[in-house]
């Protein structure tokens, strides 16, 4: 009798484990679920002038422009759409999700828009440990919807370092375009328009600093 005790004891024993292994297994899925329902899709800007495929650009990188990833102010450094609903406020756009942060894709916007426009050598100083060629950064002011005067503004202070790193120049470039409406739709491409136009701007001041 106590031998069979003793077998049922260690077959519990076995058994209990499994059961909670079971119990584990059945009531995950139950946890998986996440925050709230994720976007049908996520929003970008692109540069209006690319560079064409098969194109290449050589140089030191002495000779090259570091196009650094701008400070960007934390109301806007979300992956939410800002939307300015006055001088004080911001709201965010229903629904809408950037599929990187505005400063990044800026970034990728400035330099391609700085390769093809003003034919410089661009690289990104996250990938080089030194930094011997010229310098451009700035702060990303503006990246969003203006919802009193309905329009998308990108406002970009730009601070370029001289070859020879003696001297810096600063200037402000911003742009604005309408936007009929303010929802997921409509935004992304308004702001991908106003962010092209700031930067050629910001690619045409280059190259006439570098002419000078």
């Amino acid at each position: 009798m106590r031998k069979s005790q003793t077998m049922g004891q260690h077959a519990v024993r076995r058994i209990i484990p499994c059961l909670g292994l079971a119990a584990v297994i059945v009531t995950l899925p139950a946890c998986v679920r996440i925050g709230a329902k994720p976007p049908e899709r996520l929003l970008t800007i692109s540069s209006a002038a690319p560079a064409p495929a098969g194109e290449m650009l050589s140089g030191t990188t002495g000779d090259a422009l570091f196009v650094d990833m701008p400070v960007v102010p934390r109301a806007i450094a979300t992956l939410r759409v800002a939307v300015r609903d006055s001088n004080n406020s911001f709201a965010y756009v229903k629904d809408a999700l950037w599929a990187d942060t505005p400063g990044r894709q800026f970034q990728g916007v400035l330099a391609e828009t700085i390769r093809t426009r003003a034919g410089r050598l661009v690289l990104d100083p996250g990938q080089y440990l030194a930094r011997r060629g010229q310098m451009l950064e700035g702060n990303l002011l503006e990246f969003g919807i203006d919802a009193i005067n309905r329009r998308a503004v990108v406002t970009y202070d730009a601070s370029l370092m001289s070859m020879d790193g003696q001297s810096v120049k600063r200037q402000r470039f911003s742009a604005s375009v309408p936007v009929a409406t303010i929802d997921a739709e409509s935004v992304a491409p308004a702001i991908s328009k106003a962010a092209n136009q700031v930067a050629e701007s910001v690619a045409d001041w280059v190259k006439a600093q570098s002419a000078g």
